[in-house]
């Protein structure tokens, strides 16, 4: 049996950073969802547990040192802090707040990784012997994240290779539009540009028989007008 992927959280204003992020973690082996600010992140750790938390510092709002100091008056999870400050003060201030590790922008994605590894390898205590599942739940049916796996009642629904990778994708952002380019690109589908949307819309429309009451009606894969596709669990 397969260890589950650990589960991060990456929260990053910068929208093209946030998809290059979550792409090349995901390809190395962890499942990643994103935020695009405190608040967001917030919202994502009210329903999902996750192993560690990859955050911005230089954030509009409530910024990274700041929410990494409410954190840990209540939570373990391991931070770490990814800015353009490189001063030593600003890096003190950081592992002042409670932060596990800090790295200073522009990096190169595999020191990330390797930060990230060292980080999870030297905290094995801090899981659980019994993890709660991360199973999100979509009226009579519930998508556990771990095992990839799609559920309506005791009956475990079948998933094409292509509705696996697209329920995985909205998975790690529920809640978060995600354009219909996006999907094309992260699906890996060649050909005319037009056709390849296309495609992604009929992928669309037979996982929705699978989630939906009411495909025809959706209340779970929804459509944002101008903007792509959402996951929306209750």
């Amino acid at each position: 049996m397969t260890e589950p992927q650990a589960h991060l959280l990456v929260v990053d204003d910068d929208e093209r950073i946030r998809g290059l992020l979550q792409k090349f973690l995901m390809r190395n082996g962890y499942l990643v969802s994103t935020a695009r600010d405190a608040a967001q992140a917030r919202r994502l750790m009210a329903g999902l547990e996750f192993d560690m938390i990859v955050l911005d510092v230089m954030m509009p709002g409530e910024d990274g040192i700041t929410l990494t100091r409410e954190l840990r008056r209540k939570l373990h999870v391991p931070i770490l802090l990814l800015t353009a400050r490189g001063e030593s003060q600003n890096r003190i201030e950081g592992l002042e707040a409670g932060a596990d590790d800090y790295l200073v922008k522009p990096f190169e994605p595999k020191e990330l990784l390797l930060r990230i590894n060292a980080i999870l390898r030297r905290i094995p205590q801090a899981q659980p012997a019994a993890q709660a599942p991360k199973v999100l739940h979509l009226g009579t049916v519930r998508y556990d994240m771990d095992r990839g796996e799609l559920w309506r009642g005791t009956d475990l629904v079948r998933l094409t290779a292509t509705e696996s990778a697209l329920m995985r994708l909205f998975a790690a952002q529920p809640g978060q539009p995600i354009a219909r380019e996006r999907l094309v690109g992260d699906l890996g589908r060649g050909g005319e540009e037009g056709a390849q949307e296309r495609a992604v819309d009929v992928q669309i429309t037979r996982l929705r028989r699978k989630i939906e009451d009411d495909p025809r009606q959706p209340r779970y894969l929804q459509t944002v007008r101008g903007e792509g596709y959402m996951l929306q669990p209750d």
